[in-house]
């Protein structure tokens, strides 16, 4: 079982792996007082993936320009360059739809990097959301030799989305790397407001609750309780390694945070130590197995003074419930 895990304000990563379905519940804001934090930041293999600035790992693979000491103020997912290498787009305007995305990481002398560490069971990480965080994928991409990646994403409205890889490149000293980079899909628009912050979200049969608090620039438990039909589920399965992984997305600039969880297990509760880079609302997104199959809870939680607007009542997002297309597993 994974060893807990702190984002800190300049910590995130992806290797949130969400599998085979996905159902989106509405959210919540300022939660019960959390207990104290078990475990302290997670630095042990697999390490947690992330931006180089933000785990204050700056990767690189030899010959690469390293991270800035200004990159490393910056939380992960915000930058398409970090560390010497790009998250190199070529469907960058993917229709509405289920579309094909293709992409490459680049090294600084603008070569596909082929060669990847192995974390929580995948060479690389892949995340869609939506501007308005009312859709949200994570997805498992495949590499062709030549390091091109490429899958299948359901991207269920027109709009803006931001597209996220998490890796760590197999390069001797590299370290993990979340980089981001904006898709365009063409069509009529409107976004839709955040949704209502709320302590329990429902996803396929399930309930899950969320307690603790996200503070900004210290550290707090989040627990999150998952039930069935009013009853305790204690037997959660492991999915890539661990009971739970735990994505947060920032309202406004989608800045990303990734944390694995606390010891424990194997359910009803899942708990994770975090720390918010800002004051802010944030969109939480909870994957957890039990009967072989992923599911996706979410909340909206607010860290620190409330922004205007944020938990501002929404219908569910899209894609409240997706099926097994919704994960391309490589």
């Amino acid at each position: 079982m994974n060893t807990g895990v702190k984002i800190t304000a300049y910590a995130a990563a992806l290797a949130a792996t969400f599998g085979a379905a996905y159902g989106v519940g509405a959210g919540v804001g300022p939660v019960e007082e959390p207990k104290k934090a078990a475990h302290e930041e997670h630095a042990a293999a697999p390490e947690p993936t992330g931006s180089a600035a933000a785990d204050g790992h700056a990767g690189h693979e030899e010959g690469a320009t390293p991270a800035t000491p200004a990159a490393a103020d910056v939380p992960g997912g915000l930058q398409v360059s970090e560390g010497g290498y790009t998250l190199a787009m070529e469907t960058p305007a993917p229709a509405a739809g289920r579309s094909t995305l293709k992409f490459s990481i680049k090294d600084s002398a603008g070569r596909k990097v082929t060669a990847f560490t192995t974390e929580h069971g995948k060479e690389l990480h892949f995340i869609v959301a939506s501007r308005d965080l009312g859709t949200f994928r994570h997805l498992h991409p495949v590499k062709a030799p030549d390091g091109t990646w490429s899958v299948t994403a359901d991207l269920p409205r027109a709009g803006g989305y931001k597209a996220f890889a998490d890796f760590k490149p197999a390069a001797p000293g590299a370290r993990g790397v979340t980089l981001g980079v904006d898709l365009s899909v063409p069509g009529a628009y409107a976004p839709k407001p955040l949704p209502a912050a709320a302590p329990t979200a429902t996803v396929d049969g399930y309930q899950v609750r969320l307690g603790g608090t996200l503070n900004p620039g210290k550290a707090g438990e989040l627990r999150l309780t998952v039930t069935k039909a009013g009853k305790p589920v204690t037997d959660l399965e492991p999915y890539l390694g661990a009971y739970g992984h735990l994505v947060a997305l920032r309202d406004g600039d989608l800045a990303y945070l990734h944390v694995h969880p606390n010891e424990g297990g194997p359910g009803p509760d899942v708990s994770f130590t975090a720390t918010a880079p800002s004051a802010g609302a944030y969109r939480l997104f909870l994957d957890f197995q039990h009967e072989g199959k992923v599911r996706t809870a979410a909340f909206t939680v607010t860290a620190g003074a409330p922004r205007a607007g944020a938990g501002t009542p929404a219908p569910a997002a899209d894609g409240a419930t997706h099926g097994a297309a919704d994960h391309a597993h490589g």
